[in-house]
């Protein structure tokens, strides 16, 4: 009788866990929307068919990269069995998988913001598939799956592991700095600067509407991110939703105020927040989060500003200082405001955070690199002038977004 009961408990828990996956699967996949439509709002009418194709693009191509080659090199599983073996513990692996593969699509996703309006279509596709295969998961083994002896020799030398619970880095600071390079090796749109190095012209967000459902999206969807992240009902923590309601709260209002009501940074700061907090969302004291978050929500505003005006460095939706650079704050703010002393749970070093930072930023810049560096000396990366002056929509869809008009 015991056996059995013990054998009923044993498959509730094992259902209960991949159903809860499973929803956080699905709010992550609905974060993609919140990607495109963020795009689609920022960039011109022109290119807003793009963006929307690029994503759900993006995500068919990750899929396949991260379940044929990507979600082996992280996790060394593969899933080259009999259904029945697969379908076993309710699937929870196959769960497992689904879950973390909206983590990694959200990489090229996040590099497609800041590539946007000149970008040749079929070119990004391959770099999608060779940074969901290759780049992101080598990190995301380091971080998550005690790769290559990494963390077993930081938690040596330094007491801890490096701590990163829902991907300040290993997603976002990693897909910030693939960005980077991306927009690098691509240029800026043409007619953006002058030969002087000023800003020629301006482009404002097409549509305020979309770019905020965008980011509402985001917003909802990061709540999956984040909680769910524990990967099972018995780990998951009400610590964390309120750090990320926290983060993404100090992150409006820091860029409300940082960026004089501007909607478009207003807008982003919740996604700058919610972007730092992930690494220590689990450790972390609420005023710690509130504090991340507003910090995050002024590094988007001055950075954004800085990057496009003064650096002359054309990432249209600022996906290096959103990701890259928030993203890095989020594996610093982990290692301060999860102290003990500033009223975290502690487990965590700032020497190991500093490292693993670092590391993920390496990792994104130089993979990034290599990858655009190649499909530009191979296939090229840019549309034609006059393809870029028509629009993504036409030259590559051959339609636009509102054909009657």
């Amino acid at each position: 009788m015991n056996y059995k009961k013990e054998v009923i408990m044993d498959a509730l828990k094992s259902g209960a866990d991949a159903l809860f996956l499973l929803l956080g699967a699905i709010l992550v996949l609905a974060m993609h929307s919140g990607f495109a439509f963020l795009e689609l709002g920022t960039v011109r009418s022109k290119n807003q068919v793009n963006a929307l194709v690029k994503i759900l693009t993006d995500f068919a191509v990750s899929t396949l990269a991260y379940f044929f080659v990507g979600y082996g090199i992280a996790y060394g599983v593969h899933f080259f069995s009999g259904a029945e073996v697969l379908a076993q513990r309710n699937g929870y692996e196959l769960v497992k998988f689904f879950f973390l593969l909206t983590f990694a699509a959200a990489v090229p996703a996040i590099v497609s913001g800041g590539i946007a309006e000149r970008a040749r279509f079929w070119p990004q596709v391959a770099a999608t598939f060779f940074i969901v295969a290759l780049v992101y998961p080598f990190f995301e083994g380091i971080a998550w799956n005690q790769q290559y002896g990494v963390q077993a020799w930081l938690k040596a030398a330094t007491g801890e592991e490096f701590h990163d619970f829902a991907g300040s880095i290993v997603v976002h600071a990693v897909g910030g700095w693939i960005g980077l390079a991306a927009v690098l090796m691509l240029g800026a749109r043409t007619g953006r600067y002058g030969k002087d190095g000023k800003v020629l012209v301006a482009h404002p967000p097409s549509s305020i509407p979309f770019l905020a459902l965008g980011a509402w999206v985001l917003s909802v969807g990061w709540f999956g991110f984040n909680v769910m992240s524990a990967q099972s009902l018995e780990k998951i923590s009400g610590l964390v939703a309120l750090n990320s309601l926290m983060a993404m709260v100090g992150g409006t209002l820091a860029a409300l105020v940082a960026g004089r009501n501007d909607p478009g940074f207003v807008h982003n700061g919740p996604l700058a927040g919610l972007v730092a907090v992930c690494a220590g969302s689990d450790i972390m004291h609420p005023l710690g989060a509130l504090v991340t978050g507003s910090i995050a929500g002024v590094i988007f505003v001055y950075m954004f500003t800085l990057v496009q005006n003064r650096w002359r460095i054309d990432d249209v939706l600022g996906v290096w200082p959103l990701h890259g650079l928030c993203g890095a704050w989020g594996g610093i703010a982990a290692g301060i405001f999860g102290s003990k002393a500033l009223g975290g749970l502690g487990g965590i070093s700032i020497v190991a955070q500093l490292f693993g930072t670092l590391l993920g930023v390496l990792v994104g810049l130089i993979g990034g690199l290599l990858i655009y560096r190649a499909l530009k000396s191979v296939v090229g990366l840019r549309l034609d002038p006059e393809e870029e002056f028509n629009g993504a929509d036409l030259s590559i869809h051959k339609i636009s977004a509102t054909p009657d008009s």
